[in-house]
């Protein structure tokens, strides 16, 4: 099923209505199934210390390959809000040795420009965060004091690499693709892995790879990403993780009212963590090479109290 845009198809169907999608939330929505304690770190809950030590079974050749996008700060149509580096001091003046150069960073990270790691707290859906908050009531201009950023990391667990470009054949998938459970199901079975309980899975659509090839666009509503009916597959397998070479959400969104539905249910309804905007063309090639598509991932978030997110540059360990 295709939607149109100015005369431009886009395989981003099957589509649902707000209601159709408001009934999915309700289903998937996973509140109930953490105790007070624990209930805040949701679906990394999964992430037992077994799995931990056996995500180590992953680590084969040693060979280390980063996801960080380089820090921009050059505007551009997909860096509305770039970041910021300068330097506050040079090792230039006369002085008891050593001298320093010093630099400042700063960002607005929730983007498409800064690969980064969102907290459960960061979306808002029916007024209400994860586990059925208010958010008017738990989050301030001080930040959010209910499922944050800080109560999250550090995270080691097996990753696992959709290549959907590589299933089609394809150097990237045309933005407006989406990518469905039964496409999933396929990567399993033609690159022999099982996703299962703890994994941060990670869909590699070729974003990048179309960037550097064709030129930079504005992905704020035109990009690849899963459909909504890969969330009940994510939750019968208790995936602890998403991320995606994008934002995960495929774009235009197939949900009238919702413009991302992979965010609603994933954040506030099943307390799913978001990897957003990764680069991960080096791990598609490394895997290729290798031909195994399942790593050691370590996530490192910054401890930023009462933090909605946090940039992150997570480590494959191969």
């Amino acid at each position: 099923m295709t939607s149109h845009n100015d005369s431009v198809t886009f395989d981003n169907g099957p589509f649902l209505t707000f209601a159709e999608f408001d009934r999915v939330y309700d289903s998937l929505k996973s509140w109930n199934e953490y105790s007070p304690e624990t209930i805040e770190r949701g679906a990394l809950n999964f992430i037992t210390p077994e799995i931990v030590r056996a995500s180590a079974a992953c680590v084969k050749t040693g060979r280390l390959i980063h996801m960080g996008l380089p820090w921009n700060t050059i505007s551009g149509p997909d860096n509305a809000k770039p970041a910021t580096h300068y330097m506050v001091s040079l090792a230039q003046f006369e002085a008891p040795e050593p001298t320093s150069n010093r630099d400042f960073i700063g960002v607005d990270y929730h983007g498409k420009a800064v690969s980064h790691m969102d907290a459960p707290t960061h979306i808002v859906y029916r007024g209400e965060l994860f586990g059925g908050k208010k958010s008017a009531e738990f989050v301030t201009t001080e930040g959010s004091q209910w499922a944050s950023i800080e109560k999250l990391g550090p995270v080691v667990t097996r990753g696992v690499l959709l290549d959907a470009a590589l299933l089609r054949g394809v150097e990237w998938l045309e933005p407006g693709t989406a990518i469905r459970a039964k496409d999933i199901i396929a990567m399993e079975e033609k690159f022999g892995f099982t996703i299962s309980q703890g994994d941060c899975v990670l869909l590699r659509s070729g974003h990048f790879a179309r960037r550097e090839k064709i030129g930079v666009w504005n992905p704020d509503n035109l990009s690849a990403g899963f459909h909504v009916d890969v969330m009940t597959l994510f939750k019968e397998r208790k995936v602890s993780v998403i991320g995606a070479d994008g934002d995960s959400d495929v774009r235009p969104s197939p949900v009238t009212g919702v413009e991302s539905p992979i965010h609603v249910l994933a954040l506030p309804g099943m307390g799913i963590p978001l990897l957003d905007n990764l680069y991960l063309e080096s791990l598609a090639q490394a895997c290729g090479q290798e031909k195994r598509w399942t790593f050691q991932i370590a996530l490192a978030p910054l401890n930023i109290p009462r933090g909605t997110g946090s940039p992150v540059n997570p480590i494959a360990i191969l």
